[in-house]
């Protein structure tokens, strides 16, 4: 069902974008919706579930410095894909493979540590996925990139959590150092999530549409998780 689930965030984002084609404004609240559950299943349920696996809490800080080090890296060659903004030119007929790599790298070791924590893990990388599909589809829709290039960059990326669980599970590395890799999805986590909510602001003014989806991601997960 995991696996499903992943794979059915991806293609609901790109569904959305061929049947309804969402607005800018209407993503960008989906996006700060997004970033404001993440960041708040990272700090009500990541952060006490991994400070409580272990009494190394040096250790553990310092892996989640490191996966805020990890996706600054990442985001260097995506151009910002993973949290809702791509930075590159759409007329180029050229296979994106620094982004795909990038994006591909992320989704993977967002679904590492799956296996090992609760549902509230599974449920922020659910959330998340959906509208960075949509913007990750429109912007390929305004390539020049041919259709089977498109659908098989969304196929590819659409895998690549399920084979983090699968190989979470199976390898006994991702399963001995689960606390580590947690940690260090939380760090993923804190930056996408802290840029979402920054980013997503226009001129630093107060929108109390913004505000409200960011209100409604942190109260429904209170009262869901």
């Amino acid at each position: 069902m995991t696996y499903l689930l992943l794979i059915t965030a991806v293609l609901l984002g790109s569904l959305l974008v061929f049947v309804i084609k969402p607005t800018t404004k209407i993503v960008r609240l989906l996006l700060a919706f997004s970033g404001a559950y993440l960041l708040s299943v990272t700090i009500l349920h990541l952060l006490p579930e991994v400070y409580t696996e272990t009494t190394d809490y040096k250790k553990v800080g310092i892996f989640i410095l490191i996966g805020i080090i990890f996706q600054s890296v990442l985001e260097s060659f995506s151009k910002g894909a993973e949290h809702g903004h791509i930075h590159l030119h759409s007329d180029s007929k050229t296979f994106p493979s620094l982004l795909f790599f990038s994006l591909s790298l992320h989704a993977f070791s967002e679904g590492l540590p799956i296996h090992n924590s609760d549902d509230n893990l599974l449920w922020a990388i659910l959330v998340h996925k959906i509208p960075i599909a949509i913007v990750l589809t429109t912007f390929l829709i305004h390539t020049k990139y041919s259709k089977k290039t498109i659908f098989t960059f969304l196929f590819l990326f659409a895998i690549m959590s399920p084979l983090g669980v699968l190989l979470g599970d199976k390898i006994t590395f991702f399963s001995t150092y689960a606390t580590e890799i947690t940690a260090l999805i939380i760090g993923v986590f804190l930056h996408i999530s802290t840029i979402i909510l920054f980013e997503s602001s226009e001129n630093h003014k107060f929108n109390l549409q913004k505000f409200t989806a960011i209100l409604l991601g942190i109260l429904l997960t209170i009262f869901t998780l």
